[in-house]
C-alpha cells in the first residue's frame, strides 16, 4: 500500500493552521464535510488530510465524533507494521533513557498517547507483561501489529500482552471490544516499583490495574513520612500506604469506598511487611467524605487525598470544583497542627488554575496557615507533546498546615 491508497480529508479555509503548529487533533467542524456512509471511510480508518488549497498535511486515524481525525504522522506517510515498531523502539529508547527498567522498578508507562505520538493508543508496563489500552477505534483495530510488536522490542521483556479497552472506546462506534490476552497469558501479577512490590489486578482493576502516574509523588511521600500518622483517603490499590509505610510512619489507616481495593491493599502491605510492621496498617471500606466529616481532629499529621476524576468531562466542572473544595476543606479541618496535606486532581477537564483555586478556598475557608512545599504533575513517563499541552492531566500539591 502507498499513502496515495488513503482518502482525502478536506480543512476548510484556515483551518490547518494548529495542524501547521503540530497539534495532533482535527475537529469534525474543521473539515469541509464529514464522510458519508456512501463515501467508503469508516471508523478507523487511515485517511490523509489535506489543506484547503490541497497541500498534504499529514495521514491519521479517521472517527466519528467532535474529533475527527488524531495525527499519526505529519508527512504523506505510510501507517504499517514498520510504522508501529518505530514509534515504539522510540517511545521505548525514552523510557531506557529515564532508567525505568531496573531490577528494582519494572513497572512504568511505554506509551502515553500523544505524548509519544501515537494518539489514542496507552501502554502499560507490569514486569514481563504490557497491558494495552485504545481509546479509538484506529488503534483498535491495529491492536495485533502494535501487540507484536511490543514483544519484539529489544530489552523490554515483554512476553505477554493484554487488551484492556472494553471501557475506553467510543460506545458509538459500535465495536464490542473484548479484554483478552493478544500474545501469551498469564504470567504473574506482581510488579515491582521503587524496590516495593504491588499486585496489579489489569484483569479487574480501573484503567490498566495500577496508577503508574503517581510513582515519583508516592517515592516523594516516603521521605516525608517517617513518624507520621497517615491517612490515605481513596486508597485503591494502596500504593500510597506502602510507600508511607517503607518511610516509617508510626501508623498508616486507608479507605476506599470499595471493600475489593480494600483487599487489595491488604494484599500488597502483605506483600512488603511481616506482620509486625503490618500491624502499623489499618483499612476500611467507607465512603471519604463520610470518613473524614466523622473522624476526630488532630488524628493525622499527613494526609494523602488522591481522588478519581470528579469531571470527566467539561459538563462537569462546577460540580467537581466544589467536591476538590469540599473535601480539601475538611482535611485542611481536621489535619494536626505542623501537618502536611498531599492532595491531587487527575481530571483533564480540570485546569492547574482551577484545582489550586478550590484548593486555597478550602485553605480560606478553614482558616488554617498553609504553605505550598511541593507542585507536582504527572512522572516522565508520562510525556506531555509539547504541541499538545492538553496532555498534562495530574495536578498534585504539597502543603504545610500550621
Amino acid at each position: 500500500m502507498t499513502s496515495t491508497s488513503y482518502p482525502i480529508l478536506r480543512l476548510r479555509r484556515g483551518k490547518e493552521e494548529s495542524l501547521d503548529r503540530f497539534h495532533p487533533w482535527v475537529f469534525s467542524g474543521a473539515l469541509t464535510e464529514m464522510p458519508g456512509e456512501d463515501s467508503g471511510i469508516e471508523e478507523g480508518d487511515i485517511v490523509r488530510v489535506a489543506a484547503s488549497d490541497g497541500r498534504i498535511i499529514g495521514v491519521g486515524h479517521f472517527q466519528i465524533g467532535s474529533i475527527a481525525v488524531r495525527m499519526l504522522d505529519f508527512a504523506d506517510s505510510i501507517v504499517d507494521s514498520d510504522f508501529f515498531a518505530s514509534r515504539l523502539a522510540q517511545a521505548y529508547a525514552l523510557r531506557r533513557t529515564l532508567g525505568l527498567r531496573r531490577p528494582d522498578n519494572n513497572a512504568f508507562r511505554l506509551v502515553h498517547g500523544e505524548g509519544d505520538f501515537l494518539p489514542g493508543l496507552i501502554v502499560d508496563v507490569y514486569g514481563p507483561t504490557a497491558v494495552l489500552q485504545a481509546h479509538s477505534p484506529g488503534m483498535h483495530f491495529a491492536r495485533d501489529i502494535i501487540a507484536h510488536a511490543l514483544v519484539e522490542l529489544p530489552d523490554a521483556g515483554i512476553r505477554n500482552v493484554y487488551y484492556k479497552s472494553e471501557t475506553t472506546l467510543p460506545y458509538k462506534a459500535h465495536l464490542d471490544p473484548q479484554n483478552d490476552y493478544i500474545v501469551g497469558g498469564f504470567d504473574t501479577d506482581i510488579a515491582t516499583e521503587n524496590g516495593l512490590r504491588f499486585h496489579v489486578d489489569w484483569l479487574r482493576g480501573q484503567k490498566t490495574g495500577f496508577f503508574v502516574d503517581q510513582r515519583d509523588n508516592r517515592e516523594l511521600l516516603r521521605r516525608y513520612s517517617a513518624g507520621r500518622r497517615v491517612l490515605n483517603m481513596f486508597c485503591y490499590t494502596g500504593g500510597f500506604s506502602v510507600y508511607s509505610l517503607a518511610g516509617g510512619a508510626e501508623s498508616v489507616h486507608s479507605v476506599d469506598s470499595s471493600a475489593k481495593a480494600v483487599s487489595l491493599t491488604d494484599a500488597n502491605v502483605s506483600l512488603n511487611f511481616d506482620a509486625e510492621a503490618g500491624a502499623r496498617h489499618r483499612s476500611y471500606a467507607e465512603d471519604a467524605f463520610k470518613f473524614l466529616d466523622n473522624m476526630e481532629a488532630g488524628t493525622y499529621d499527613l494526609i494523602v487525598l488522591d481522588p478519581p476524576a470528579f469531571a470527566k468531562h467539561r459538563g462537569a466542572i462546577r460540580n467537581a470544583l466544589r467536591g476538590y473544595q469540599r473535601i480539601n476543606f475538611r482535611a485542611f479541618e481536621k489535619i494536626a497542627p505542623g501537618g502536611l496535606l498531599f492532595t491531587f486532581s487527575c481530571s483533564q477537564a480540570i485546569s492547574k488554575e482551577q484545582f489550586r483555586l478550590a484548593v486555597f478556598s478550602a485553605a480560606a475557608q478553614s482558616g488554617r496557615r498553609v504553605r505550598i512545599l511541593h507542585q507536582l504533575t504527572q512522572p516522565a513517563d508520562h510525556p506531555v507533546n509539547i504541541y499538545h499541552p492538553e496532555g498534562e492531566y495530574l495536578k498534585g500539591l504539597v502543603l504545610y498546615v500550621e
